[in-house]
């Protein structure tokens, strides 16, 4: 087999560097200001699997896999960009643009790409524990950040949509857990705010 040509790495290395700096489309749409980036997001995802211990993991995850697997769910975003429910895609033709850009990351990178498009496939095929692991983590730190946003901007359930749109949706334990703590301090942040006359 040929080796991966430097250059090539390179080019992948600048595709990934994108999503440093690519602000996440559902944060835009709402006018947040200094919003997060797509890497930032996979970065916290990334994190949050080493939380995953013996104790708060009935099901026995590979948490290598888990962390492999958000590292490399949104890559497909460094060249179809962020696309949301709100930009007139269908999910149908979401997919195809995601799959592609995937294919073309892998052809930069050889067997470590060919690694990354079975983990991309696996993610969005939720074919595995560890997929449906990293789906939870996807939607626990879009809800996380929701909650820091209007924390920060002092607008009380100004995100609502992000915390309608996944309640309910969490399947393991430990994230569960970690929802309803979230969700209990939103509602003491909320109930500030009331008294303090600022809703």
């Amino acid at each position: 087999m040929a080796l991966v040509e430097n250059k090539n790495i390179l080019e992948f290395l600048g595709l990934v560097g994108r999503l440093k700096h690519v602000k996440r489309t559902g944060w835009v749409i709402c006018d947040i200001d200094n919003c997060e980036s797509i890497a930032g997001h996979m970065y916290r995802m990334g994190l949050m699997t080493f939380l995953l211990t013996d104790e708060n993991d009935p099901f026995k995850l590979d948490r290598f896999r888990c962390l492999q697997i958000a590292l490399v769910h949104d890559l497909a975003e460094s060249i179809v960009g962020d696309i949301t429910p709100h930009c007139g895609v269908s999910p149908e033709e979401k997919h195809r643009r995601e799959d592609e850009a995937m294919k073309t990351i892998a052809e930069l990178t050889g067997l470590a790409g060919d690694r990354m498009y079975e983990l991309f496939q696996e993610y969005e095929n939720q074919s595995s524990p560890e997929a449906k692991f990293a789906k939870d983590l996807d939607r626990y730190d879009m809800i996380l950040q929701a909650y820091e946003y209007e924390k920060r901007d002092n607008a009380p359930k100004k995100l609502e949509e992000f915390f309608k749109a996944t309640y309910g949706k969490f399947n393991h334990p430990f994230i569960q857990d970690l929802a309803k703590e979230l969700y209990k301090q939103r509602e003491e942040f909320e109930k500030k705010a009331v008294l303090n006359g600022n809703v």
